[in-house]
């Protein structure tokens, strides 16, 4: 494709909204030209997702950590130019063939060169891996070191003491060049002897406080007294925030290099300096572990874009993996086996609270786990988008999978409470009936246990005197107080009575199959509220605000409804063609008085529907 055709874009509507399709390599070189308004994210960390960290750390050229949507199009733009044969980035290569280099310039040729010396030592065929050349890289590196270690002792003028001579050197280096300096200065005009050492102001502004040699404003004196073009002392009339560090000067390098010294000149601090010369370049010349070998550097940056940067386009540029179900996307780090379910999709997490005060506007359920393996730790937040929460809550224990087959013993620490399907919410109103009634019978019960406990603690306390004295009378019941409590008594009951004799006469003046609607009826008006809510939260659940709260920059509403959110949780199920007995020896009896009572309430419907139908 030339530079002024038009590339044509194909795209698949996922999630409620349009993606690109990147499946050629055509389609990957292009992405340049693709509006960033239709790309699903603009950036991401190279942190808390599951891809190569090498590969992120070459296209992330600013170290800053993101890989942002500039330097993902630098990336496969410089593949793209070190490529003679592009298609080789579409066909799912663990690395780049040797064939496919474009060796027709200085940096191609470096390259190619590096590519045929791996080949010569492996024995390999045409396929470079990214394995392969980052292990590659890594002998270069070492070989480098190995020739940069090797002419250490020629640069040592000390031999093994060199090193922490050196590191005396450098820790008084800057004081002895400046006392030197003032000195000449001093040596040049007379009146500057006076004005280089310690002003008097200075000195009598030091005597009014606490000293210490590690003081700050003492170490910024001179090192001694400035003498014009004089000598340096090395023992005595020093700064005393310097002694210290002057006598590992002197033990280390003065004595070994020039003898027994009580002070030095220029001369001899300049035959010092030279004696060192040679360990300060050694030192400086030591190779840098991204720079060494840039042919093979960059093989190996080659060989890891040709492996990597198609999948990394369809993580960024568009959400495929993780909508279409070919793979796991990047920022799913493992399943969380948690109360009969699988969630399949975990997030790294490092901060749960700040995290869920932004994942929160998802809509989605969410429980944040600490998973701990031996020494290691780590949080990760995991949508539930299947089941109910009935026995969800923080302190139970399940396991989680990375995405290398790692077990993490997992705990839940918090949870972000929203609707997880339409099934829970259609029961939760009756769950919460019966929570309250149980609630209510637990409290009733325990009142009258402590009635009783009460009442009986009272009677052994005293039984005496309860038995000698003689029992209150009973107080007289007046008709007339009570007479207004009992009429609206009455009117209530005779309300509610009228009303329910209403509610019957209609029920059973309808034929047969209008009582299944009417039962329908009466379920959703309970379940109906709860529905309407749970389906406006399920219908609005979105990714963004996950990713978004993990560092991502996404750039568009990334939906999770209720069909795909099903697939992303799966609920326990017997396996297809398994054999299942229902014989429990150890099941619940079953209660004959409820088919009793039931009985009951039905022959009590037909008395007073025959007793209706009879008026």
């Amino acid at each position: 494709m030339t530079g002024n055709e038009q590339h044509v874009w194909r795209f698949f509507r996922v999630g409620g909204f349009d993606q690109v399709r990147l499946d050629t390599a055509e389609d990957l070189l292009a992405i340049g030209k693709l509006d960033q308004k239709l790309w699903v994210a603009l950036s991401c960390p190279v942190q808390g997702i599951e891809f190569d960290a090498r590969t992120l750390s070459f296209v992330d050229t600013d170290a800053d950590g993101f890989i942002r949507a500039g330097e993902l199009i630098q990336a496969v733009e410089w593949a793209g130019s070190r490529l003679a044969r592009t298609a080789v980035l579409a066909e799912k290569l663990a690395g780049v063939p040797v064939s496919a280099i474009r060796a027709d310039d200085e940096e191609g040729a470096a390259i190619m060169a590096a590519a045929r010396a791996l080949l010569a030592d492996t024995g390999a065929g045409d396929l470079i891996t990214a394995e392969a050349a980052s292990e590659a890289q890594a002998r270069q590196v070492a070989r480098a070191e190995a020739d940069w270690m090797a002419a250490k002792d020629a640069a040592s003028p000390l031999g093994d003491a060199t090193e922490a001579a050196h590191a005396a050197f450098l820790a008084v280096a800057d004081k002895i060049d400046d006392w030197f300096v003032r000195g000449e200065l001093a040596a040049y005009d007379t009146r500057a002897t006076d004005l280089l050492n310690a002003a008097e102001a200075t000195l009598a502004g030091l005597s009014a406080t606490t000293l210490t040699t590690d003081a700050a404003d003492i170490a910024a004196l001179p090192l001694a007294k400035i003498v014009p073009d004089g000598d340096l002392p090395l023992v005595t009339g020093l700064n005393p925030a310097w002694v210290a560090r002057m006598t590992d000067f002197r033990d280390l390098l003065v004595l070994p290099l020039l003898g027994e010294r009580q002070s030095i000149s220029a001369t001899d601090w300049a035959v010092i300096r030279q004696k060192l010369a040679p360990y300060a370049a050694w030192l400086a010349a030591r190779p840098d572990p991204e720079s060494a070998a840039p042919g093979v550097k960059e093989l190996e940056r080659l060989a890891h874009y040709v492996r990597d940067l198609m999948p990394l386009a369809n993580n960024f540029v568009s959400f495929r993996d993780f909508y279409t179900g070919h793979g796991k996307a990047s920022f799913q780090i493992g399943t969380l086996y948690l109360d009969g379910r699988a969630c399949d999709l975990c997030v790294s997490v490092r901060d749960a609270g700040r995290h869920a005060s932004l994942a929160g506007l998802a809509s989605i359920y969410l429980v944040y786990c600490d998973c701990v393996r031996g020494a290691e730790k780590m949080s990760i937040a995991a949508a539930m988008t299947a089941g109910d929460a009935d026995q969800l809550m923080v302190g139970r224990n399940g396991i989680f999978y990375d995405r290398k087959g790692r077990d993490w013993n997992a705990t839940i620490t918090r949870i972000v409470d929203h609707p997880i399907s339409l099934r829970q919410a259609f029961w939760s109103p009756y769950k919460r009936l019966a929570r309250f009634v149980a609630e209510q019978i637990q409290k009733f019960a325990a009142k009258k246990d402590a009635q009783a406990d009460t009442m009986l603690k009272s009677l052994s306390g005293k039984p005496a005197q309860a038995a000698s004295q003689p029992a209150a009378a009973p107080t007289a019941f007046d008709v007339g107080k009570f007479a207004g409590i009992f009429a609206a008594i009455g009117l209530a009951l005779g309300a509610l009575g009228t009303a329910l004799a209403s509610v019957m006469t209609g029920l059973f003046a309808l034929t047969w199959w209008q009582w299944p609607l009417v039962a329908v009826g009466a379920m959703m008006l309970v379940s109906g509220p709860a529905m309407l809510i749970a389906w406006s939260k399920l219908v609005g659940r979105n990714l963004g605000p996950i990713l978004d709260a993990n560092g991502w920059a996404v750039n568009t509403r990334a939906r999770i409804n209720i069909p795909f959110g099903t697939t992303l949780t799966q609920v326990a199920s017997l396996p297809e063609g398994a054999e299942r007995s229902l014989s429990d020896p150890y099941a619940d009896k079953p209660l004959h008085w409820g088919w009793y009572a039931g009985l009951v309430c039905l022959l009590g419907l037909l008395a007073f529907w025959w007793f209706v139908r009879l008026r």
